[in-house]
């Protein structure tokens, strides 16, 4: 029987199949990549315009408390201290720092101390509970109701309302409640969005880190697994690595998932400076996207922005998915999960198929779970 020429055909040039073949190839594995865009890198990529790495598919930024992970990706290329600490633009008009916590709500009632924000949230979270008593309503029944119940009107109108709608296309009071079962809340004036020890972007863009993992490794790009000869893959490689679409895969026979996507406009702005933040959320519906990022602040720091003389901003429209998008985010609800456990029990059934990431087990991950899932895949395959 004539030998295989690889040992993994890997389908996707994301973190996950990226990962995988990094750490086969060092352990003496042959390893081919395939991609159907025209780069690797997955939704992590890249693109240098005017000097500053713009976050292509929208902003990435790296966290994780798992020091294995940091110490993997580090390896690769160093990373900067870059912090997460977003702000939200309110229908008020005011701006909000986020996650909820005490700068949040001084903001929003003039409260000092975290007694008395403690005290403005538990009278507005009664309110909410009592009204749905009222109405002989026992346990939040949607999104809406759910959110009532946990942070109170005002940080829900001015906060999470209109964001959410747009974000999922939908009105909060039909979307289900267990979307939000928590909402973090932190009384203490820290605008740190992650609580994980470890945070940054890598230093010079994550087409460092996608490159480096992929260094020496075959790869070819403007390849379609599903309309190219390495469909027929057990020709080429004795596993495949699969990362794209679980219901793709299977050919849709039980039917389509569905997901939510987003689209970007991005513009170029003759001043170094846009809103002084990387990431602003917009939560009133008379913007029509969810967020800007001003991708110079991923990299540069302190006077380091005024350097360079133009900046780089994306606005990001949440859309409903169609066919020829890019499918970004699950759809939780009853129907979906159902469906992805479906798919998921005939994907066991392929012994020699490694199914890993956001597309190929239909769930949303940050990137260090990724990088981990990756890391014990690995493991698990070469025992």
């Amino acid at each position: 029987m004539r030998e295989k020429k690889y040992d993994y055909l890997i389908v996707g040039a994301g973190l996950f199949g990226a990962t995988f073949a990094h750490l086969a190839t060092k352990r003496g594995k042959r390893c081919l990549v395939i991609d159907k865009r025209s780069h690797v890198g997955g939704n992590v990529y890249c693109e240098e315009i005017e000097g500053i790495n713009v976050h292509k598919y929208g902003a990435h930024i790296f966290h994780t408390s798992d020091r294995r992970i940091w110490d993997f990706v580090n390896s690769i290329v160093p990373f900067n201290r870059y912090t997460n600490s977003p702000l939200a633009k309110a229908p008020d008009g005011k701006l909000y720092n986020l996650p909820f916590n005490m700068n949040t709500f001084y903001q929003m009632w003039g409260v000092k101390t975290p007694a008395e924000a403690q005290a403005k949230l538990d009278e507005q979270r009664r309110e909410a509970i009592k009204r749905m008593e009222d109405d002989g309503i026992k346990e939040p029944r949607n999104l809406e109701e759910q959110a009532l119940t946990l942070i109170g009107r005002d940080v829900y109108e001015q906060l999470i309302k209109g964001y959410t709608e747009k974000q999922w296309g939908r009105p909060c009071s039909e979307l289900p409640a267990f979307i939000i079962r928590r909402l973090p809340v932190r009384m203490t004036f820290d605008n740190n969005y992650f609580n994980d020890c470890y945070q940054g972007v890598p230093i010079g863009g994550y087409n460092k880190l996608a490159e480096g993992l992929l260094k020496g490794i075959e790869c070819k790009t403007d390849t379609d697994f599903f309309n190219s000869e390495y469909k027929e893959w057990r020709k080429y490689a004795k596993w495949l690595v699969y990362t794209g679409a679980i219901d793709e895969y299977f050919s849709y026979k039980l039917g389509r998932l569905d997901w939510r996507t987003v689209s970007f406009q991005t513009y170029i702005k003759d001043i170094p400076n846009y809103q002084g933040n990387a990431v602003v959320n917009y939560t009133s519906r008379e913007e029509p996207y969810t967020r800007i990022i001003e991708h110079k602040h991923f990299e540069m720091f302190g006077q380091d922005i005024e350097r360079v003389p133009k900046t780089v901003i994306s606005e990001e429209y949440p859309v409903e998915y169609k066919e020829g998008l890019e499918p970004y985010y699950p759809v939780n609800d009853l129907r979906n999960e159902n469906l992805a456990e479906q798919y998921r029990f005939l994907a066991e059934q392929e012994h020699d198929v490694i199914f890993g990431g956001r597309l190929a087990e239909y769930k949303y991950y940050d990137m260090a779970p990724i990088i981990g899932k990756a890391l014990s895949e690995v493991c698990k395959s070469l025992q």
